[in-house]
């Protein structure tokens, strides 16, 4: 159990099922990121296994009578109609599997995260089927896309809770504590960098002060900088306790942007609306995640040249390095805690009053760690992976896109499913792009301009695109194998067979993006267009793409058009274990579902 308190005392976690309070032991990590603020990771090993497909609730108890009278007061509005405790469903061989990325908070669009709490709310009235897991699997928060209103809650948050500051190397500034206050804190912030030639190209690169095409965001003159900046942020992207004591206004905001202001006002007005419900979902549902480029930065490791200009300046790796220390501490600690054991304990022993006393050598740390991917256990077995920090880097032009996963992550990940039944994969990327998008990207990498285009894609890079359709090719690979990604801001699913194998795995991928974002839509209907003609079943284009030897069919949505459907939406998985069924519906933010059906010849 993950949760943040505004003291060190930790908490106990007790578990019970059918009012049985079951035998075992608690154990509470707590890490301090401010004078008020104490990330708690509580973990209870049970002396029994559990019932399989069973409802377990848990208390959570704090040793301090006014803490705990505090948080019996929050924690009501957590509980469902009939509830006396919070609860989750437990199952090692999950059939209703829901997942999700890509949640912009100004994005002026409903938050479909929120559907988790519409389903549970039913699953109770109704004494329904509950989700088993929830999967993120990307872009959970925006560090490099943050509205100027967000980014004033954000100051906010750090005053009230003491979250630490840091002093900076080479920047304008020469602490954090300066951000709130500054000139260039809002809008500008590509200007705290020292305005010498030699960053010209890392201005550029790292802030996004190009215009790129719609393909990926710009919006980074507010990139979070400091770490209580991202520590912040993720308060505030899921749980809506802090908001109420905000006060949003235009103090320091220079008037040329006033509008823009007003209107990312509008927009994040109403996903804080949304967020009791998110906050009470994510309490009774098991949920791991993984991170993607925007909870670091646009563009992540996108190229080798790209990797040589931010590392190579302390401002931006730090900036990086702090974005990855708010993942470990966020996110990757509560997915497989004994992985990042070792860098846990590095934090702890640095972390104090004036923050984190080896900043520069814990990022090295994180840097240099390779263990961010894990597996869940259960039947299908899951396979979350890293596409981030493992690339396959270009030797022949620092310019050309990295692969997703180098020769090593690959073969590693070949040797974790060979053998088995049956697997599911998370890649936040989608492994099968939509071909003509691909082609695009394709061009501008051709000409140098990777970066304009966010060519990130598996098969942009051949090294890594040849392992991984050969992972797919081997004898051994499982015969029933599922994809789940998200990413590109569209949601689509494919079916893909190999040609001319009568023991084809039968691949299904699902995509489903974002739970608030969404691509332009007059241009997704003339690029499903574009893919739809120019690579249709029997276009001869085809033979010029990596996956020739493939057959890749698209499911239709039951709304919309064509083969690609735009709008906010949550994924929902169902699968059974009984026979090979794959069944994949979007469940947009208004609570309307979009089915993806199966072909009749399937």
């Amino acid at each position: 159990m993950w949760l943040v308190s505004s003291t060190a005392d930790a908490p106990v976690l007790s578990l019970s099922y059918c009012d049985t309070e079951l035998a075992g032991n608690c154990k509470a990590e707590t890490i301090p990121v401010g004078e008020h603020a104490f990330i708690q990771l509580l973990t209870f090993s049970a002396s029994s296994p559990f019932n399989d497909r069973a409802r377990i609730s848990y208390e959570i108890t704090f040793h301090d009578p006014l803490q705990q009278n505090a948080w019996q007061d929050e924690q009501r509005p957590l509980l469902y109609k009939g509830q006396t405790h919070l609860s989750f469903h437990y199952t090692e061989t999950p059939e209703t599997i829901l997942h999700g990325s890509c949640r912009k908070p100004h994005f002026h669009g409903d938050d479909a995260l929120a559907q988790v709490d519409n389903l549970h709310q039913t699953a109770f009235e109704e004494k329904g089927h509950f989700p088993d897991l929830l999967l993120m699997t990307g872009d959970q928060i925006y560090a490099d896309d943050v509205a100027g209103p967000m980014l004033k809650a954000i100051h906010c948050v750090i005053a009230r809770l003491g979250l630490y500051h840091e002093s900076l190397e080479g920047a304008v500034i020469g602490n954090t504590s300066e951000l709130a206050t500054h000139e260039y804190g809002f809008y500008e912030r590509e200007r705290l960098l020292p305005q010498i030639s030699t960053n010209t190209v890392l201005s550029s690169i790292f802030f996004g002060a190009k215009k790129k095409p719609v393909f990926t965001s710009v919006n980074a003159q507010n990139h979070l900088i400091g770490h209580a900046e991202i520590i912040a942020m993720y308060l505030l992207v899921w749980s809506d306790t802090l908001w109420a004591n905000i006060t949003i206004n235009k103090n320091g905001i220079p008037e040329k942007y006033h509008a823009i202001f007003d209107k990312e006002n509008d927009a994040l007005t109403g996903f804080v609306k949304q967020l009791k419900q998110v906050r009470r979902a994510l309490a009774h549902i098991p949920t791991y995640m993984i991170f993607d480029d925007h909870d670091v930065t646009d563009d992540w490791n996108l190229t080798r040249g790209w990797e040589q200009e931010v590392y190579g300046n302390p401002l931006s790796k730090r900036m990086i390095g702090n974005a990855l220390i708010g993942y470990l501490l966020c996110q990757g600690w509560g997915n497989a805690p004994k992985k990042v054991a070792p860098l846990m304990t590095k934090v702890q022993e640095s972390i104090g009053k004036d923050g984190l006393n080896a900043h520069d050598e814990i990022i090295d740390d994180l840097l240099d760690f390779n263990q961010w991917h894990y597996r869940l256990d259960t039947t299908p077995p899951i396979e979350v992976l890293d596409t981030r920090t493992q690339r396959w880097r270009s030797e022949s032009n620092m310019n050309k896109p990295s692969g997703l996963m180098d020769w090593e992550a690959l073969c590693d990940f070949q040797h974790s499913i060979i053998g088995k039944e049956s697997v599911i994969v998370v890649s936040a990327a989608p492994i099968y792009g939509v071909k003509v998008i691909e082609a695009i990207q394709k061009v501008f990498t051709f000409f140098g301009k990777a970066l304009t285009v966010d060519a990130e894609n598996w098969m942009a890079h051949k090294g890594t695109a040849n392992v991984m359709l050969n992972i797919f090719r081997h004898y051994k690979t499982p015969p029933e194998f599922i994809i789940l990604s998200g990413d590109v801001h569209y949601s689509f699913v494919y079916d893909v067979r190999l040609r001319f194998r009568r023991n084809s795995p039968h691949i299904t991928q699902f995509t489903c993006s974002g739970l608030k974002n969404a691509f332009p839509d007059g241009l997704i209907k003339w690029l499903d267009r574009l893919n739809r003609v120019f690579y249709r079943s029997k276009s001869p284009l085809n033979l010029f793409t990596r996956r020739r030897n493939m057959s890749v069919k698209a499911r239709e949505p039951s709304m919309g058009y064509g083969e690609l459907f735009n709008g906010c939406a949550l994924g929902v998985l169902k699968i059974s274990q009984k026979n090979t069924d794959v069944q994949c519906k979007a469940l947009l933010s208004n609570g309307k579902e979009v089915e993806f059906p199966t072909s009749k010849d399937d």
